[in-house]
This record gives structure tokens, sequence and C-alpha cells, in this order.
């Protein structure tokens, strides 16, 4: 792996160990679940059981007390190798486990935190519904209702990562609709709580063995000690993880586009036309020229991103000079992944254009990159108001 700044020796340790352990455990895996459409039903146990969960937790409670970059070279790792599997992982390592982590009380943090290190359950974080997408905070009407020492939850949770194979759902909900997204609180909801259930398993073209669905909540009775943070605070919560989540998931795609220049290479180098490989054209030279230098930058991108979101505060984010990086980011990680995966299925020819091809997957994947965690015309919107409020230049 080729980086545009210094590791530590640590940090070059733990990437080299994240990358021989997902060779070894988690490429196996991957053309099953893309076929198949298969989820590996032990894999976040296994990743907990060897010490992969919780990377951001303190030691105490059984994490690695890692620094966001550290945990996102381990991600950088794990989508070289398997991005599928790298997805499932992420939602419920970050989205969930290091919300949760970020915001709760030490006691809310003793009671989820250990089991989702361990991989004895699996999380995931329910904020996207069928009307609320790009406008998730606005167009929310998941509705939670005080009832003496409980809240009671009411609504539907739409594309929701590792939603059908959940245990805990970090679950936003309007607790006072009047005040729009300012009156939008977060749970940790316990799945086999009555009332809760899966109305569908999505089938997609990307992300395959990575179950996403939607989460239905008829009356699910929630306790106000799981309430992470203040009721009505929860935009906070919301604003900072996506920040965090935007840079964070960007690391498998770093994986996944260094894997397909690697393919590329060494098909070009071996795949011969006209008497010659074919890495001796130019144009094919080209190409992988143009992946490279797009890769590089979106490496040092991304994790100058990450590095800026380890400086934040508890309820920080959601505007700001971090804001705009994240956004911008994964804005420009979008971009990279999607033209790495095209050069590379074009380099391979009409072999890329199969199914079964590594390349293949990996350019379905992509697609996916400029929709979830903010579309990339929301990711444009936060860069160019954070550039306008930075000169405060006010639009109203």
């Amino acid at each position: 792996m080729s980086m545009q700044f210094d590791l530590t020796d640590d940090q070059r340790s733990l990437y080299d160990a994240a990358f021989r352990y997902a060779e070894a455990e988690l490429h196996p895996l991957f053309a099953r679940m893309d076929d198949e459409d298969w989820f590996p039903p032990d894999l976040i146990a296994r990743l907990g059981a060897d010490g992969y969960c919780g990377l951001t937790a303190p030691p105490d409670l059984g994490g690695a007390g890692m620094d966001l970059v550290s945990a996102g070279l381990v991600g950088e790792a794990f989508g070289y190798w398997n991005t599928n599997a790298a997805f499932i992982w992420g939602p419920h390592e970050n989205l969930c486990l290091n919300n949760i982590l970020r915001n709760g009380t030490p006691e809310q943090i003793a009671r989820f935190v250990p089991d989702l290190i361990a991989g004895r359950k699996i999380g995931a974080l329910g904020l996207t519904e069928p009307g609320a997408g790009s406008d998730a905070l606005g167009s929310m009407v998941l509705r939670a209702v005080r009832d003496g020492e409980d809240y009671l939850l009411t609504g539907r949770k739409m594309f929701i990562s590792n939603g059908p194979v959940a245990d805990l759902v970090l679950t936003y909900a309007k607790t006072a609709p009047e005040l729009g997204p300012k009156g939008i609180s977060a749970f940790v909801v316990e799945t086999g709580t009555p009332g809760f259930s899966v109305a569908q398993t999505l089938t997609k073209m990307g992300w395959r063995g990575c179950p996403t669905g939607e989460l239905v909540f008829e009356g699910v009775r929630v306790p106000a000690a799981n309430l992470l943070g203040a009721e009505n605070q929860g935009v906070g919560i919301v604003m900072s993880g996506l920040d965090i989540e935007r840079a964070f998931l960007g690391t498998p795609y770093l994986g996944a586009a260094q894997r397909c220049l690697d393919l590329s290479l060494d098909y070009a180098a071996t795949r011969r036309q006209f008497g010659r490989p074919i890495g001796s054209f130019q144009m094919i030279q080209s190409h992988l020229a143009e992946m490279s230098t797009a890769l590089e930058a979106a490496r040092v991108y991304t994790y100058q991103a990450l590095a800026a979101c380890d400086a934040l505060r508890r309820g920080e984010g959601g505007r700001g000079r971090v804001h705009q990086l994240c956004a911008g980011a994964v804005l420009n990680g979008a971009a990279m992944i999607a033209k790495v995966t095209d050069l590379a299925v074009q380099i391979h020819g009409g072999s890329g254009f199969v199914w079964e091809t590594e390349v293949n997957r990996h350019y379905r994947n992509a697609r996916i990159a400029s929709l979830g965690g903010g579309t990339t015309e929301v990711r444009k919107l936060i860069v160019a108001e954070e550039l306008f409020r930075a000169r405060g230049l006010r639009l109203d």
C-alpha cells in the first residue's frame, strides 16, 4: 500500500496484520457472498473474537483503543480483500458501536458496547425512511411518544445496512415533530422487543451478502434508559455521526480501488494482443496512470478527514471545516471508485463484463458510493455551503 504521508511503525504493522487476516479469512467468502447474496452468519462473531470489533473502544471494555485513522487502515485492508464483508463490519463497528461509545452514558456504554465488541451482538443504525432519504431529518416520520418510563416507537426505516440481522439498532425518531429536525431523539432499540419486525430484505446489484432492509416499529416499547443523549437533541448525534461515517466508510473503497489497480496491472502484463502485452500500449498505460492518481488523491483526502474527526469533541460535527472535509472526502472518493472500477473493467475487456470476475464485483459495488451516507448532490451542497459560511457570505 502506498501512502502519501508517513505512517507510524504501529500503524504499518496494524495494516499489514489486517491485510494478511483479510486475505486468509475474508477473501474466501467474497465470491459466495456476491454470487448467492449470502450473509456469513458468524462473520461479526469471528471478527469480534479475533479483535477486529471495537477498534476505537477503550481496552477496559475489551476494545483496542485506536484512533479513527488506525481503524480506517483496517477498513482499507478489509476492503481490498472483501468489500462486501467490510460493509457488514463497517456499519456495526462505526455507525452503531462508535456512535454509542461517543454519545452514551457510562451505564449505556457498559450495557451495550461489550457485546458489540465481542461480536455477540450485531449493530446497525436506523436513519433513512421510505419517504426520507436526502431529507432524512426534515422528512422523518417515525414517532417516539413518552409513556411512563418508556417510549413507544411507531414507524418504518428503510435501506438499513445490517437491519435484517441486527440485535441493536441505533434509531432516530421524532419526539417533538413540531420542532422539525430539532425534535429528533436517538434510541438504542433491541430488536427482540415486541413490535419490531423486518418487512423485507432488499436484493441489490452490489453489496451482496450485506443484509439491507426495511424495519417496522409497531408500538415498540423502548426504556427511557435507552435514550442516547438528551430528548430532542438527536440532531447533534446524527450530524457528528454522519461526518465520521462519511470518512470512515470511504476506507474500504480505497482498498477495493487498490485491488482493482493491482488486478489490472497483472492482467495488462500478461494479456497479449497483436503479439504484445496490452500493458505496452499507451492507452492502457494511460488508464492505469489515471487509476493510480485518482486513488492516491482519494487516500490522502480520506485520511485527512479521519484525522480531523479524531479531534471532534462529543456532540461536535455537522458544521464547519470538518463537515466540509468529510463531505468532500466522500464526494471525491465516490468519483474515484467509479472511475477506477470502470477503467478496471475496460482493461479486462470482455472478461470484465462477466459477473463472476472480481473487477465486475467491485464495479457493481461502486455504484452505491455516490448514494450512501448522503448523495453526491447533498455532498456538493454541504461543501458549497461551508465555503460560503467560511467567508461570512449569506445566501438567505
